[in-house]
């Protein structure tokens, strides 16, 4: 009995052509992807790799089984989309980075009640490892947040043909918030930068996305402060900032961790932002379940600001 799971691995190597570029694109190690592929070997009862010390590559019979996989699994999903036909039922998982499962949770949760044989799994996760849950199939839709602008081009992260199907759902800008009462709230001002250069900023830690972004925002003020406060997680930021603590630089979907505490002042010129996309199999998104996810995010998506 052939395992889908390492289907999924052989197919993925033959869209990348190497056991690294496998490895990196599903976040497994190169060990580990190769002892999944010999596993399949012992399973198909043939060799389907031609390894040598410095790289491997399909054999005629990897190349068939490759092609075989593509289309097992698409019958796979076929077939589910098929049983299914009565309504979207069974589990549906998805993945969401911190922000987005406050933002969109609740619509998620108002479309599974609408259908009593469905259920939700909601997970936090970041961006490569929803991706790879994705492409593995143990996730059904990720959230994913992509400051680049090449997430969906050819060669970027998203860049793997025809296997993920993405959406994107919301722009998301970076705003100010500032504590109510402090004097850069006040909207008859306009928002200075460089007036606010030695305020107390809060920031997420030094290489996490968010905070690069607001390290470009302050790029025309001389940076950011020596030594500004960090935090792990935007929600705590939001929180601390409520609390008078300081001042941070945000993205707008952050607010909706619902603390109206704060004051929002938007920024001054084009300022970054995060695009927001659903990320589902191409090969799933008929089934009901997936469709009523896409679709209940999708209208979270107009409500919130697209």
């Amino acid at each position: 009995m052939l395992d889908t799971h390492r289907l999924r691995l052989l197919r993925e190597f033959a869209e990348r052509g190497t056991i690294a570029a496998t490895a990196a694109a599903l976040g497994y190690t190169p060990s580990a992807v190769s002892q999944q592929l010999a596993a399949l070997e012992r399973e198909a009862g043939a060799v389907l790799l031609d390894r040598t010390a410095r790289a491997a590559e399909l054999t005629d019979a990897g190349r068939r089984l490759a092609e075989h996989a593509e289309r097992i699994l698409a019958l796979i999903e076929a077939a589910e989309a098929d049983l299914s036909s009565a309504g979207p039922t069974g589990r549906v998982t998805v993945t969401a980075f911190p922000t987005a499962a406050v933002a969109f949770g609740p619509a998620l949760v108002r479309r599974v009640r609408a259908h009593p044989g469905l259920t939700l799994l909601l997970r936090e996760t970041q961006r490569e490892e929803g991706l790879r849950l994705v492409r593995t199939g143990e996730v059904d839709v990720a959230l994913v947040a992509d400051w680049s602008g090449r997430l969906t081009s050819a060669g970027g992260a998203g860049g793997t043909g025809s296997v993920l199907q993405f959406y994107r759902l919301i722009r998301d800008p970076l705003v100010l918030m500032l504590p109510r009462g402090h004097p850069a709230a006040d909207p008859a001002r306009d928002v200075d930068l460089d007036k606010l250069r030695d305020e107390p900023w809060l920031a997420a830690p030094a290489g996490e996305p968010s905070r690069q972004a607001v390290d470009r925002l302050l790029a025309s003020t001389g940076g950011m402060p020596p030594a500004p406060w960090e935090f792990e997680g935007l929600s705590t930021i939001l929180s601390l900032v409520a609390h008078g603590i300081g001042i941070a630089a945000l993205p707008r979907l952050t607010l909706a961790a619902g603390d109206r505490r704060v004051t929002v002042r938007e920024l001054p010129g084009t300022p970054p932002a995060r695009d927001v996309y659903a990320v589902a199999r191409a090969s799933s998104v008929r089934r009901p379940s997936v469709a009523v996810m896409l679709a209940a995010l999708d209208a979270a998506a107009g409500r919130l600001g697209r």
